[in-house]
């Protein structure tokens, strides 16, 4: 019974989200931007202009010995180089912006858009635990993000390929740390995003208020991609792996912690206010 309860809340919601072009919409343009423009932009010129960047060819310098260098100067020229890094590490915190970003614009609406449209009462007077219904609100926010990632890596992956396959003389992606992303720390990164925006949206009036709370839980990303631009922060394996049992582990807290907060009582009080 429970598991019908929030199948049928999530449907309800990614149906509401499918039918929704000003939500929909946008979730799809960065995956766009990331997926197709940032890589053409960055191989198609190589194969007729000098593309090497002077401060990138400075962090190449510094990179510590190790396979990443190794595998870096092996190549016969500097476009080489350029796009190999660019392609791989340049570009690999945006894989974890996009699932970000749809779930703070998802989650943030899960209750607030309910209590804008009226539903809410109607919602919270169902035959559903407070508990299965948090959670029917998580995994419709939360699935639409992960499946996101999983389309922009792949259609990623097929562009660079594709558009690097002459250059190099064979396939270049994807190297490990892009597995890693993809199946330990993104649906990490995910859950926690999408479980504070809806815990937010329940908190709040509306999805507006929801939604300039709720982002900023991509302020630390960017932060990230400052760091992985500059250099100096260049995301090791080890890192990857440390960085997403770290997130998995906060996420298992806040659920843990979550449930004190949560009831019905509450809810409806987020009505009346």
């Amino acid at each position: 019974m429970k598991k019908r309860q929030i199948r049928a809340v999530i449907k309800k919601d990614i149906m509401a989200v499918a039918s929704s072009f000003q939500l929909w919409l946008p979730m799809l343009l960065l995956p766009v931007v990331f997926s197709l423009v940032m890589p053409s932009l960055l191989i198609l010129p190589a194969y007729k202009y000098d593309i090497s960047e002077r401060s990138i060819l400075e962090v190449l310098d510094d990179l510590p010995p190790g396979e990443l260098r190794e595998t870096i100067f092996s190549f016969d020229s500097t476009n080489k180089q350029m796009v190999y890094f660019g392609v791989h590490y340049l570009f690999a915190p945006f894989l974890l912006i996009i699932p970000l970003m749809a779930a703070s614009v998802l989650g943030s609406g899960s209750f607030a858009r309910e209590k804008e449209r009226k539903t809410m009462e109607s919602l919270l007077l169902a035959p559903i635990s407070a508990f299965d219904l948090f959670w029917a609100k998580i995994l419709a926010s939360f699935i639409p993000a992960v499946l996101l990632a999983f389309i922009s890596f792949l259609l990623y992956g097929t562009i660079v390929n594709l558009t690097a396959y002459r250059l190099f003389g064979g396939l270049i992606f994807p190297r490990p740390h892009w597995l890693i992303l993809l199946f330990w720390v993104s649906p990490a990164l995910s859950l926690g995003a999408v479980f504070l925006n809806v815990f937010i949206s329940a908190k709040v009036k509306g999805f507006q208020e929801a939604y300039q709370l709720g982002a900023l839980t991509v302020l630390p990303l960017i932060a990230l991609i400052a760091g992985q631009i500059t250099g100096v922060l260049l995301l090791s394996n080890t890192v990857l792996w440390l960085l997403g049992a770290g997130l998995w582990l906060l996420d298992l807290l806040l659920i843990k912690r979550s449930g004190r907060y949560l009831d019905r009582s509450k809810l409806f009080a987020t009505l009346a206010s």
